[in-house]
């Protein structure tokens, strides 16, 4: 029996980059003996980590402005969470 787990397929997808923004990139990727890829699928991953943490976040506000979300003082979550002085 074979029990071997297959990995999510990897998707290809393309860009149009700005000349200097590719010069760039070239000079990284020669420097570092890195290629392009790596480096973009670097700046997708991480610049998707902070799109995603600064739209759930600004979702978040939109709600306590609202009233719609709960809001917590420090001393109700020290207590809340048994860090009570």
């Amino acid at each position: 029996m074979n029990t071997r787990i297959q990995a999510d397929p990897i998707v290809a997808t393309s860009i149009r980059l700005d000349p200097a923004i590719e010069k760039r990139l070239d000079r990284l990727a020669a420097r570092t003996g890195r290629t392009k890829a790596y480096y973009l699928r670097e700046l997708v991953q991480r610049g998707l980590e902070d799109l995603e943490d600064y739209y759930l976040a600004s979702a978040t506000m939109e709600r306590v402005r609202k009233g719609e979300e709960r809001v917590y003082t420090l001393d109700e979550a020290e207590r809340a969470l048994g860090l009570e002085d």
